[in-house]
């Protein structure tokens, strides 16, 4: 049986342990797949969840931001806990949690049942998703790891772009549910797998900052809220007010308690670093991006153009693919030459595939010209995920990493909330579901998509630039110097 602190054991006794780091690979990639592909598996199923619990808008985004929501929150929480109560207790933890919010997920009546399932399914997956990278460091050897790293990130950018095929199949086939009772048989596998297969690692014991996560909820909770109510009820309604002037108060508060605390759950000095600064602007904008337009596009595939939900998958495959081939080769090169130029330019090239999508969008344009988008899309996505992880490691001390991971995880995760607000309230104010008195819904949509995944475009634009702004030979240093630690 593996030793339970890793930091004890000796040269003879790790030596010992040949197959760890492959197993502890396939059970920490198999966690992050899972609790990752459940950020966009969904987005498939919304036409049918629509129609089955009678949901508008407003109930489709909280569907998908409830599980972000509180991953993005709760990421920090997570990695802190694993930190001081050992990382392999709390991942088979958050494993147990995410598997029963599944359960609860498909059971769902309604649809406020199902965005309180998804909220607490998000709670179990912002234990599991940070815990996956730090145990995963702890296990590889220094001159492996880059190569670890890169094989999670792409893992981590290929579940996240097959969430809708995957999850198209899954409806066509069953039912809308079934995307949640797959999470049951793999989580009831990987939680006592996890107790034998992984060796228990802390990091620095750290005070859990409570009045640091609860300012954060709340007041992230009042800006989404804002967000996705004004587009309904009128931008100057008081509750649309409050909860942006509540949320933006209570945010203020949030970082005067982090400046103050002698443990905070956000560590403001990690900002001082250009680089990890510049890596964290670009992955919450890049998930920004990503996440509204998405949130969007399988609509318009199903909606709008009339396609089944395995259909839309299967016509999103080159978007989905090309991360396959792209991810592995992006991370290998990050380790030889840094991540700055691969990632900046990815970003870039994604930028270009949204905005081709929005300028050939029509209610009858032929698929084929969709084909350079998607296809630009895919190459852009791998080029990004698996360097990024890389480029975030080498940004900071070894002893830091648990916390990185937490931090990097929980701005991608706020960038896909805000992406999917934003750009929904951009949509419901050019255009919505439903035919008009002089539009067809057709039509209607599209109006509404084309504003709103111009803006993801332009945004992955300015994430593109931050990558660039990372300093060329600084860049390098901090993945030597990660490599080597």
């Amino acid at each position: 049986m593996l030793p339970d602190e890793p930091k004890n054991i000796g040269a003879a006794a790790a030596a010992s342990t040949i197959g760890h780091p492959i197993r502890t690979f396939i059970v920490v990639a198999a966690a992050m797949f899972m609790a990752q592909l459940d950020n966009l598996v969904v987005t498939s199923a919304l036409p049918s969840i629509q129609k089955s619990l009678h949901a508008g808008l407003q109930g489709l985004q909280w569907t998908v931001s409830a599980y972000t929501l509180t991953f993005a929150v709760f990421l920090l929480t997570g990695s802190t806990l694993g930190d001081r109560f050992g990382r392999k207790r709390l991942f088979t933890l958050g494993l147990s949690l995410f598997t029963l919010a599944s359960v609860a997920s498909a059971l769902a009546p309604d649809i406020g049942s199902l965005i309180a399932a998804r909220a607490v399914q998000g709670l179990g997956g912002a234990i599991v998703v940070p815990l996956t990278l730090t145990l995963l460091s702890a296990a590889v050897r220094p001159e492996r790891r880059g190569l670890a790293i890169g094989g999670w990130g792409a893992l981590a950018g290929l579940a996240i772009a097959l969430g809708p095929v995957i999850g198209g199949g899954v409806v066509e086939a069953a039912s809308w549910q079934w995307i949640f009772w797959l999470n049951v048989p793999i989580g009831l596998v990987l939680v006592p797998v996890s107790r034998f297969w992984l060796t228990e690692s802390r990091g620095p014991a750290r005070r859990l900052d409570l009045t640091g996560t609860v300012l954060a909820s709340l007041g992230l909770f009042g800006v989404v809220l804002g967000l996705i109510r004004g587009g309904s009820i009128g931008w100057t309604n008081p509750q649309v007010l409050g909860g942006f002037i509540g949320g933006a108060a209570l945010l203020a508060a949030f970082i005067v308690q982090e400046l103050r605390s002698p443990h905070p759950m956000l560590p403001l000095t990690l900002f001082r670093s250009r680089a990890f600064s510049l890596v964290n602007v670009a992955s919450l904008l890049m998930f920004f991006g990503m996440f509204g337009s998405v949130f969007f596009l399988i609509q318009l595939f199903q909606g709008v153009w009339g396609y089944s939900p395995l259909a839309a998958g299967v016509r999103i495959l080159p978007w989905t693919a090309l991360p396959m081939v792209i991810a592995p080769i992006a991370g290998a090169l990050s380790d030889r030459i840094g991540g700055r130029a691969i990632v900046g330019t990815g970003l870039l090239i994604q930028a270009v595939a949204l905005g081709w999508l929005a300028a050939v969008t029509t209610p009858h344009v032929p698929y084929a010209q969709l084909i350079p988008g998607l296809v630009l899309g895919g190459i852009g996505n791998g080029m990004f995920f698996a360097p990024i992880a890389n480029l975030l490691f080498g940004s900071v001390r070894r002893e830091q990493e648990g916390i990185a991971s937490g931090v990097n995880n929980a701005l991608r995760e706020l960038g896909g909330v805000l992406g999917i607000a934003v750009m929904g309230a951009i949509f419901s104010a050019h255009g919505g579901y439903g035919p008009t008195r002089t539009l067809s819904a057709a039509q209607h949509f599209i109006n509404g998509l084309t504003p709103a995944v111009w803006t993801g475009a332009a945004l992955l634009v300015v994430a593109s630039l931050a990558m660039w702004l990372t300093p060329r030979a600084q860049a390098k240093v901090y993945v030597a110097a990660g490599a080597g630690a």
